[in-house]
């Protein structure tokens, strides 16, 4: 990606307006001059997440998040850095400009992907105001009307109907300005017939990016002959592995509760949104890819698979299993009946729920996710007679492909033994088994990530972050700690990094203020441990008086484990050591009017 100029950089620093984008993610209060809202980064019911729109910085109280705003953007949308600058700049009105030569072409290309917005908002527009207002709209509204869908989705969701004459949409446009040749390149008409639109007489759902703006379209056909379905094939602002279908309208509540509902078609989310489960998408008229399960991951923990119950739905369910545990997301598999085969309500999808057992019935099942194993398992016993010896066999064999992509090797190990136990068969001979079908296969896969030991407060340490918190206000601390305590005197290993990091940060000029001594720091806990505790107040409110009592109490307690050593080496002593007692007890009384003049000091 080309380099954004540093000109830019600086100029989106300067403009950007901290409350107005972290407030288009959290709902910010002013309380006490400090700005408030619910994290959303995790799941919380009292705010813990602040912004200082002065500093550009924000912190979590409650999970440790915190930095600043270009940051945030990176980590809430999971954005490159440049991409993150290029966000927004957008948003604050920054002209970008590029270091390298094709910079021109960038920004050329960039106008003409606006440009192409633009136009299928246009569009979009006129196909919702012909549904909602039209006579020809009238067969797509009594569609919608016999699906039980509301008023309030059709508007949140923009749809609409493209009318059956396929010239229509070439004419309204040219004669809105529109040239030819820009209308032959958007995507919206054939490729050999450049007059005649891709979509007419389908009900139309617009395919809206991550940031809201339409970009292709899913057409429903609602009499005559075709395919069901078709959409938007790819162009330069449309590319299916990014998009789902209301991720936009879903983001929200997946980071909120960091779980997803995956559904298959466009009115089956649509069903969920209205039954207030608006952490709900669908892939676009295509299988659930690899790209989109990343996707997922970005902002999700969980993905529940709730698609249809016949053959094509269970087979889909399987894929998306395979799909969402390779790239990393856990999952669970949602089902109106269960996995009791051959009931009624089996054969239901969210949009027929609904319709016809209502939005708390709809709630209700989706509480109860069945674990991936569990329903590989109930499907492999109707895909085969396990009566047979060959036919356990092979459903046994089903499940490997998903038991060798389980990332944590306790997890495969348990996987394993749940199928045994499933089948009846001796778990050392299933693992055998799984072994041979392996045959050459990479090696087991290592579990991801170390539990992490909290920093823990140490007197040290609580002396540095008194100095760190208040390096705006109170300079002269920096010049007092460096003049009573050295490097070599701190024990404490996170007291010691964070020293070194000053150091370094002044070294560096103190670039990027407060917030810049935080990238100096290399240990991870102790970054997130710094970030929170200068984003309160505990070491702001008199800090004079904390950093004097703290650096008396330091003194007291290096002092006092000093005489302690005195007098175990005392005890140690025997009579002879007449010399070596004396000048130990020379130390402890120095020691002794040392504590006791810390302590009249701290009076």
């Amino acid at each position: 990606m080309p380099r954004i100029s540093e000109s830019t950089v600086r100029e989106v620093n300067e403009r950007m307006d901290a409350l107005a984008i972290v407030g288009d993610y959290v709902r910010l209060e002013n309380r006490g001059g400090r700005f408030w809202g619910l994290c959303p980064f995790h799941h919380e019911k009292t705010a813990s997440f602040t912004v200082d729109p002065d500093k550009k910085f924000y912190h979590c109280f409650g999970c440790g998040e915190g930095g600043g705003i270009v940051n945030f953007v990176m980590n809430i949308d999971k954005l490159s850095y440049p991409e993150a600058i290029e966000l927004i700049a957008r948003k604050s009105g920054v002209e970008i400009i590029y270091d390298t030569m094709d910079g021109e072409s960038i920004a050329e290309e960039r106008k003409h992907g606006d440009a192409l917005k633009d136009l299928y908002e246009r569009v979009a527009k006129s196909y919702h105001y012909i549904l909602t207002e039209k006579p020809l709209g009238e067969a797509a509204r009594a569609y919608l009307a016999g699906r039980g869908m509301s008023g309030a989705m059709i508007k949140r969701f923009n749809l609409g109907y493209a009318p059956p004459d396929r010239r229509w949409l070439f004419d309204f446009l040219t004669h809105k300005g529109y040239s030819e040749n820009f209308l032959a390149e958007s995507g919206l008409f054939g490729k050999k017939y450049t007059s005649l639109s891709f979509f007419s007489g389908r009900l139309m759902f617009p395919i809206h990016n991550r940031e809201g703006k339409t970009v292709a379209f899913g057409g429903r056909l609602l009499a005559g002959e075709g395919p069901k379905y078709v959409n938007s094939s790819e162009s330069a602002i449309f590319k299916k592995r990014d998009n789902l279908f209301a991720l936009d309208f879903a983001l929200p509540e997946i980071r909120r509760t960091k779980e997803v509902f995956l559904v298959e078609g466009y009115m089956d989310v649509i069903a969920m949104h209205e039954a207030g489960i608006t952490n709900t998408v669908a892939p676009l008229g295509t299988a659930f890819t690899e790209d989109q399960a990343k996707l997922l991951r970005r902002y999700a923990d969980r993905a529940l698979l709730f698609f249809d119950t016949d053959d094509a739905g269970q087979k889909a369910i399987e894929k998306g299993i395979m799909t969402c545990t390779g790239a990393g997301l856990d999952c669970r598999v949602v089902m109106a009946g269960g996995l009791n085969a051959g009931t009624d309500e089996k054969q239901k999808d969210p949009a027929e729920i609904l319709q016809k057992k209502g939005a708390e019935y709809l709630k209700k099942i989706i509480r109860c996710g069945i674990l991936p194993l569990h329903f590989l398992i109930v499907r492999s016993r109707t895909l085969y007679d396990i009566s047979d010896p060959g036919g356990k066999q092979k459903a046994i064999v089903s499940l490997f492909p998903y038991i060798k992509i389980i990332e944590s090797e306790l997890a495969r190990s348990d996987a394993l033994l749940a199928a045994a136990d499933a089948f009846l068969c001796d778990s050392m001979a299933l693992s055998r088994d799984y072994r041979a079908w392996l045959s050459g296969a990479p090696a087991a896969f290592s579990p991801k990530g170390k539990n992490v030991t909290p920093v823990r407060l140490t007197e040290e340490l609580f002396l540095l972050m008194t100095v760190v918190a208040n390096r705006e206000s109170h300079p002269e601390f920096l010049a007092k700690l460096r003049g009573a305590l050295s490097i070599e005197e701190i024990n404490d290993v996170n007291a010691k990094e964070l020293y070194i990091a000053i150091e370094e940060w002044l070294r560096g000029g103190e670039a990027e203020g407060i917030a810049g001594i935080f990238s100096y720091i290399r240990l991870e806990p102790l970054r997130s441990f710094a970030m929170q505790k200068c984003g309160g107040e505990e070491f702001a409110f008199d800090a004079e008086r904390l950093f004097t009592e703290s650096l008396h109490n330091l003194r007291k307690e290096r002092l006092e484990a000093r005489r302690k050593q005195i007098v175990q080496k005392l005890r140690l002593l025997g009579n002879n050591a007449v010399k070596e007692t004396e000048e130990l007890l020379e130390d402890k009384m120095y020691i002794d009017r040392e504590l006791q003049r810390e302590l009249g000091v701290k009076k």
